[in-house]
């Protein structure tokens, strides 16, 4: 793995950010961020000359329902990573916090600062939040654009906080390589967790808020699902480790960091980290052929046409699909 930089907060002028970003600038590294996630021409032109400096990155995400503790075992994951003594230099560590998006103004409160305060001050760690803007699946649209500037920034790990909303969190499984699925005690029926679809994505489960009553009960039938997940003999998947931490204290988190390593270490032994990254790659590039051929599709037929065909669709004059195989030949004419 290439070595982290070390971050300088004095700018650089004579280079553009870019240059100034692989030379370890911070003040660079929110800025490109800020272009990437407005996602501006200069921002495009920014991860493609990045492209080539990533995939070096463990992306972890972190992910389960809201009031589970996200936020405060985050802070202290990425503190335990850079207290390890394993190797030196100490991990360098990022956190992505996707904080969900106001429906009326667009906006968010971006306070996963304030409860990472332990890692705030530390020049090895950096700490960014996010708006979804509205996107499902507890992503926003540039989270993958994101992370890609962080992994080219030399951060060993980057651990991903998703929103919290439920099913949608399983989004998260197309982009990082090691999963946390964070439940808690006394949230309600235990059995929601596999109803969502959460617990078929983890490849750590973690009963958070273990000094709170009912922990037990959680944790057993947490193990009643793994057992129905993952019968005695069956070698197809991996069983993902259930371990209980209470992030407050601090307890179980040396652990929750141990199970996050050995997992690290399970896909790139068994070529799961390339299988991971090939299939990331791909639904990223398919995600991006369509939103630029959409975007082409609707310059090329203008926004007037465009309202007749919602119009057409509107009256029953034709169908959906007919309208998309009509026009998208029409708008093939118009090119040549």
């Amino acid at each position: 793995m290439k070595s982290a930089p070390r971050f300088q907060a004095k700018s650089q002028p004579s280079m553009d950010l870019v240059e100034r970003l692989l030379a370890g600038e911070r003040l660079a590294l929110a800025r490109l961020l800020t272009q990437v996630e407005n996602d501006t021409a200069s921002g495009r032109a920014a991860l493609e000359r990045l492209f080539p400096h990533t995939g070096k990155a463990h992306l972890v995400g972190i992910t389960g329902a809201p009031g589970t503790g996200k936020s405060s075992l985050a802070n202290q994951i990425a503190r335990a990573l850079r207290r390890l003594t394993d190797r030196q230099p100490p991990r360098k560590v990022a956190v992505l916090a996707i904080d969900p998006s106001s429906p009326f103004t667009g906006g968010a409160l971006l306070g996963d600062r304030l409860r990472m305060k332990d890692v705030s001050g530390d020049a090895g760690v950096f700490i960014r939040s996010t708006a979804s803007r509205g996107a499902v699946g507890g992503l926003a649209r540039t989270t993958a654009a994101m992370v890609s500037v962080l992994d080219a920034a030399g951060f060993d790990t980057v651990l991903i906080e998703t929103v919290g909303a439920g099913q949608s969190e399983v989004e998260i499984v197309r982009l990082a390589h090691t999963v946390l699925v964070v439940d808690a005690p006394g949230l309600g029926d235990d059995i929601q967790a596999i109803k969502a679809g959460i617990l078929e994505i983890a490849d750590v489960l973690v009963v958070n808020k273990a000094d709170l009553p009912g922990v037990d009960h959680t944790l057993r039938a947490l193990n009643g699902m793994l057992d129905l997940a993952y019968p005695e003999g069956s070698s197809d998947r991996r069983r993902p480790p259930l371990l209980r931490a209470t992030a407050t204290t601090g307890e179980g988190v040396a652990e929750v960091v141990q199970a996050i390593l050995e997992h690290r270490a399970y896909l790139l032994e068994s070529g799961g980290w390339q299988r991971r990254e090939h299939d990331r790659l791909q639904r990223e590039f398919e995600s991006l052929l369509t939103a630029t051929l959409t975007a082409r599709w609707r310059d090329r037929m203008g926004e007037q046409a465009i309202q007749t065909i919602y119009e057409r669709i509107a009256r029953r004059e034709l169908s959906p699909g007919q309208a998309v195989e009509e026009y998208a030949a029409l708008a093939g004419s118009k090119q040549t």
